[in-house]
């Protein structure tokens, strides 16, 4: 019987948006992921929906990992409560080590930041450098954007249309745990130097 996922990383926002929506969210996953015995690993800030999510596993029993580059410490106030909170010299780093300790990956909402760790993730997958599940969370349409701008470079011919396969789409909490508790626990994945 193959192994299932034991530590997902969510990527999201230092801000709560304008819609309680996503905010509710990240409570709800943090709580889902700690009901179902995964440890959350993040960006390890306080804020937000970053803190949200660690607030919601942290209440529910589970157990966080944050990763946070030491210049953000000043910025993203780390999570107090956190289980285990690394400070790494820069982004690239912190970014490796939570490609490290995670089997899966789920994107919430969020900004620039976010986006930029989600396709950093996608196109790690597409190169061949793991086969980790990664599920994007389109509460209230968030994610619909960047769905639109993926679509558009297929059409263009920038990406191939077999790409979309690199991640599943979610539209609600209970759709993207139900996701996690299906995949298996990948087998392998790229030694950090190859990243």
């Amino acid at each position: 019987m193959p192994q299932t996922i034991r530590s997902v990383a969510v990527f999201c926002g230092t801000r709560p948006g304008t819609d309680p929506s996503h905010l509710a969210a990240a409570r709800a996953l943090g709580a889902g992921l700690a009901e179902a015995g995964i440890r959350l690993v993040y960006g390890g800030g306080g804020v937000g929906l970053m803190g949200a999510v660690a607030e919601g596993t942290v209440a529910a029993g589970g157990q966080v990992h944050g990763v946070i580059p030491e210049f953000l410490t000043r910025v993203e106030r780390p999570y107090p409560d956190a289980t285990e909170l690394e400070v790494t010299a820069s982004m690239h780093t912190r970014k490796t080590r939570m490609f490290e300790l995670s089997d899966a990956f789920i994107t919430l909402s969020g900004g620039l930041g976010t986006l930029d760790e989600t396709v950093e993730i996608i196109t790690w997958r597409q190169l061949g450098l793991h086969d980790k599940p990664i599920i994007i969370l389109d509460i209230h349409g968030w994610a619909q954007s960047f769905l639109a701008l993926v679509d558009s470079l297929i059409e263009q011919g920038f990406v191939d249309e077999s790409h979309r396969r690199l991640y599943a789409i979610a539209p609600d909490v209970p759709a993207a745990l139900a996701m996690l508790q299906r995949a298996p626990l990948p087998e392998t994945a790229a030694p950090p130097e190859r990243l």
